[in-house]
């Protein structure tokens, strides 16, 4: 039948470590990766907290679930082979009252069905033990979650895709896909490439991608700014691991959390604040467009309506690092606002459905040649190499999961 030509639009970890994957099936396989930056891993890869995440949150049987602990499995092997910085320094997501003591245990049942190894509950005292400097009446110690960096991993997957044969390409944004029975044809940086079948993988832009293609526009993404600070030097033994909120099931997102980094440092945060354009990691950053876009959505509309106090406390803790401060003052009470210093902040492409509900699990779509990841927000990353496994055996071996 001749050679298969796969392009993949997104230079993300996700997009290349399905390359990474594809080119080393051994099948008979072109794979070309389509990345508008000059660089890879230049938007949400390149930017979060480096967490290797150990499947504690998601619902069993869902695709994170099941996908998450897969891509720790891979990912671990992936670093030992390269020495590529794998630490897996822990985690404890701890309760601060009863209330959330219930919830709490509750995540506890759902990591054991999802196989999480070691994860268990502790109490106050043990949690003092782990974290000498965090209060709380429990937690739930997950041993074996891990930090590591995601844009080295990503370059490390590119080289090993490129000597397999696949071309990484960055510097070409994509303007137009069309499709009909014979292929797909793509135009990207001033060229038409013409592929038998494509995978979007656009994160910030993957609902425009996916419309080009002639996918719904349902979901959209919504772009949410997570802005971190960091611990300076002196402060950085306030905590050993990682320290989480238990998450509150009335708001969307998880809140701010300490999370140590592969290089020592440690991050505090994020919040999450609608971001004035697809790419806006400051407030100055405005795109009229973009914004306009994200307003006129139905299903932010309904999103906003819902959870508008929420979006009004993650501003006021943009604006005042007392604030921000405060929120995590709650887990580490010895932290003072002068042991925080700004950080970047990363973009979160949240896809919205159109009645308002913040899609949770990994959600893939196809039409006709072209696949499009029409959600992946954390565990994406740590997930990257699982979902690369899990879309080829779309494309290659007729197991074809039922879009979610």
């Amino acid at each position: 039948m001749g050679t298969r030509r796969v392009g993949i639009v997104g230079g993300g970890i996700v997009g290349v470590a399905l390359a990474h994957h594809l080119a080393g099936m051994g099948r008979d396989v072109a794979v070309t990766v389509l990345e508008k930056e000059p660089e890879l891993a230049t938007h949400q890869t390149g930017r979060n907290s480096g967490v290797v995440h150990a499947g504690l949150y998601y619902t069993p049987g869902s695709l994170k679930a099941r996908l998450c602990r897969r891509g720790v499995e891979l990912l671990g092997e992936l670093c030992a082979r390269h020495g590529l910085a794998y630490d897996e320094c822990g985690k404890v997501v701890v309760a601060l009252d009863q209330t959330e003591l219930g919830r709490l245990e509750a995540i506890h049942e759902r990591a054991l069905a999802n196989g999480v190894p070691g994860v268990r509950m502790v109490g106050r005292d043990e949690l003092r033990e782990l974290e000498p400097h965090v209060q709380g009446i429990a937690a739930l110690h997950s041993p074996h979650t891990a930090v590591v960096d995601f844009g080295a991993v990503t370059r490390r997957l590119a080289a090993d895709a490129a000597a397999l044969g696949a071309e990484i390409r960055t510097g070409v944004p994509v303007r137009r896909i069309s499709q009909d029975a014979g292929g797909v044809a793509v135009d990207a940086g001033g060229e038409r490439l013409a592929f038998d079948e494509l995978v979007i993988c656009g994160g910030l832009h993957t609902d425009r991608l996916a419309r080009l293609a002639g996918h719904t526009d349902d979901p959209r993404v919504v772009p949410f700014r997570g802005e971190y600070y960091e611990l300076v030097p002196g402060r950085r033994d306030l905590v050993n691991g990682l320290v989480y909120p238990v998450p509150d099931p009335r708001y969307p997102f998880l809140g701010v959390h300490l999370t140590k980094r592969v290089d020592g440092g440690v991050l505090v945060g994020p919040n999450a604040v609608l971001a004035l354009a697809r790419e806006g990691y400051r407030w100055r950053d405005l795109r009229p467009g973009d914004l306009a876009e994200t307003l006129a959505w139905p299903g932010f509309q309904r999103m906003a309506a819902r959870h508008w106090r929420t979006g009004a406390r993650e501003v006021i803790g943009s604006l005042s690092r007392r604030a921000f401060c405060d929120a995590a003052r709650r887990y580490v009470p010895d932290l003072r606002p002068a042991d925080l210093r700004r950080a970047r902040s990363g973009v979160r492409a949240q896809a919205v459905a159109r009645d308002g509900t913040l899609v949770d699990d990994f959600r893939l779509s196809r039409q006709g040649r072209v696949v499009a990841i029409r959600n992946a927000p954390s565990p994406a990353a740590t997930s990257s190499m699982a979902i690369a496994e899990h879309i080829a055996a779309w494309l290659f071996e007729g197991d074809r999961p039922t879009p979610r």
